[in-house]
């Protein structure tokens, strides 16, 4: 099956350079039509300017294919609003979000300031939160829409000096776990995309050597999966050098110790029969673990 994109709109934001240019070229390039965001503020977000953007566009015209330019910060509701309005004025839908802008801002926990920590949660988290109410009411409309989270390693598993940009990841995830479940009755898909990429933000972290295997191209093809119209939803795709894996959010099976005086005791006693990656599941919901505690209670009575 060919992945194309004929006929859809896509914004992608942060799209001015490294893996959102990628992903805004290779979508341009499978027919979508797409709106490119980017503040050109520098790594840290500071600065902006819509060049990098406009740059962007310019190569996709170039290659035959429509795009429009947006420096607004995605930080900036009404200005998120208005980029979105911006894509329905000229081509009449949004078809596929893919949330990309991110800054960095690394130290160490006992080292950061917490105006670092709320920029960058502001940034990640905010920022696709208002991208995606944005959106939201135009798929329902539709009844048709791909919405594309990117999450983080560190916020799936952790690194060091990279708190803020770690708990803003994983936040992603909690937020596309719920508009996935809302949005299936209106044909809204919901994933998110977990890359690792060399861009400006990796530069001077790894050897070159490792920067060169980790060309931003090389995800864009988790990305192409996940913002199609045969795409899964509630899926985390890694992705980086060509290898693709997934993360799984999971429940074990837990024990049942019941309530009393000496319950600390019990479960620090079995506390390894808890943690038992045997039979453990990926819940549908966050219903599940409340049905998996009080139907071993109930069990537990019989």
């Amino acid at each position: 099956m060919a992945i194309d994109f004929n006929g859809r709109v896509a914004i992608v934001t942060g799209a001015g350079g490294g893996l959102g240019r990628q992903h805004a070229l290779a979508l341009a390039a499978r027919g979508a039509k797409v709106l490119v965001n980017d503040l050109g503020g520098a790594v840290d977000g500071s600065g902006s300017t819509v060049s990098a953007a406009q740059a962007v566009v310019d190569e996709i015209r170039a290659a035959g294919g429509q795009a429009l330019a947006n420096g607004a910060s995605v930080t900036d509701f009404a200005a998120v609003e208005a980029m979105v309005q911006q894509a329905i004025d000229a081509w009449g839908r949004v078809d596929i979000l893919v949330n990309n802008a991110g800054i960095l801002r690394d130290k160490s926990f006992s080292k950061m300031g917490m105006a670092d920590f709320r920029l960058v949660v502001d940034v990640h988290l905010m920022g696709a939160a208002h991208c995606c109410k944005a959106v939201w009411p135009h798929m329902v409309a539709q009844q048709y829409g791909r919405i594309v989270m990117t999450t983080s390693s560190t916020g799936l598993y952790g690194n060091f000096g990279q708190a803020n940009y770690g708990a803003a990841k994983l936040a992603q995830v909690g937020l596309m776990q719920t508009l996935a479940i809302e949005g299936a009755k209106y044909g809204i898909r919901v994933n998110a995309l977990a890359p690792t990429a060399a861009t400006r933000m990796t530069e001077g972290l790894m050897p070159q050597e490792v920067l060169d295997a980790l060309k931003p191209e090389a995800v864009v093809p988790a990305m192409l999966v996940l913002a199609h119209e045969s795409a899964p939803t509630r899926t985390i795709l890694c992705a980086g050098a060509g290898t693709f894996e997934a993360a799984h959010i999971t429940l074990t099976e837990g024990i049942h110790v019941g309530i009393g005086a000496d319950v600390p005791e019990q479960l620090a006693a079995r506390l390894a029969e808890v943690t038992e990656r045997a039979g453990e599941q990926v819940p549908q919901s966050g219903a599940a673990q409340g049905t998996n505690e009080v139907g071993k209670a109930l069990a537990a009575r019989a």
